[in-house]
């Protein structure tokens, strides 16, 4: 029952993907930090921290332990950093002469459970990921967005690769990654809220996805050089999440050449597209829509 809302309460939240925007001129320094839309809820004084949840996590399946991501994440138990969005700015010269610019806003991390001062980064399922999103009104990044807000970070982190197993999709793998990711930061002296990058892969969105809807798409890594370690993958089916993996949500609404615009419209753009995607125009809403609608019959087969 909980999974069937789940995917109805995120096919209702499709519509923040296209719906259109007045287009009113806005300034690019400010754009981010105004309210985005969707709604992230207050953090509940009485939330578990992210140490607490460490304990919670320990001991339980793999499906206890992703109902209880979701709630955590759909009852806005995150970080008020993350909330903080940065921008990210895209250009380029068109044929015509013209230039084009994108302003994204992304958050400064990947999705954590928690308070600032103690917070816990949390791979998730696809599903899961593309459920929290929908809530907040934000969507999952292409590898080409992936790569600009590695770019531009103000902190880069060098993967931290943990040995191949099958208790890479433990818990304690979880935990043991955090622990790694916290004590570079702390090296680095990186404050909560800087945009940082190369802690770990992102979920992304990807054309290749339509042929292969059970499956998940992975990217990026980043080295400290510059390079991804992990080609965009599609090997791993949808129920599939390990240590690696990273949440990072990127807002439904852009800035194009100074102006609020959907990101889905820009994508579904042949020309505006050439900066968001190294694949052409994506449809991002009707993908979602196809991945969604591929684990509704997954999961009432599975019921039957």
């Amino acid at each position: 029952m909980r999974s069937h809302l789940c995917i109805a309460a995120l096919a209702m939240n499709l519509a923040l993907l296209s719906s259109p925007i007045l287009a009113e001129a806005a300034a690019p320094g400010s754009f981010c930090v105004e309210p985005q839309d969707g709604s992230i809820p207050a953090r509940s004084a009485t939330a578990p921290t992210g140490s607490e949840l460490a304990g919670r996590l320990g001991g339980i399946d793999d499906d206890a332990r992703e109902e209880l991501i979701r709630r955590e994440f759909l009852a806005g138990n995150i970080p008020e950093f993350l909330k903080r969005l940065r921008p990210v700015e895209l250009r380029s010269d068109l044929p015509d002469g013209k230039s084009t610019r994108i302003t994204l806003c992304v958050m400064p991390d990947y999705l954590a459970l928690g308070s600032d001062r103690d917070y816990l980064l949390v791979p998730m399922r696809l599903q899961t990921a593309l459920a929290v999103a929908a809530q907040y009104g934000f969507t999952l990044p292409t590898p080409a967005i992936v790569d600009a807000i590695y770019a531009q970070s103000a902190v880069h982190l060098a993967p931290r690769p943990l040995p191949a197993s099958p208790a890479m999709r433990s818990t304690a793998y979880y935990l043991n990654h955090d622990a790694l990711i916290r004590s570079q930061r702390t090296e680095v002296d990186a404050s909560p809220g800087a945009l940082i990058s190369g802690d770990k892969k992102d979920l992304v969105l990807t054309n290749r996805l339509w042929k292969n809807l059970d499956r998940i798409a992975i990217y990026g890594w980043h080295t400290l050089e510059g390079h991804p370690i992990q080609p965009l993958s599609l090997v791993h089916g949808w129920h599939y999440v390990d240590y690696s993996h990273g949440v990072r949500l990127v807002s439904t609404r852009i800035l194009l050449n100074d102006k609020p615009e959907r990101l889905s419209a820009a994508l579904r753009d042949a020309v505006t597209a050439r900066l968001l995607s190294y694949e052409g125009a994506i449809s991002p809403a009707d993908l979602i829509a196809r991945l969604i609608d591929a684990r509704t019959h997954s999961v009432s087969a599975a019921a039957r």
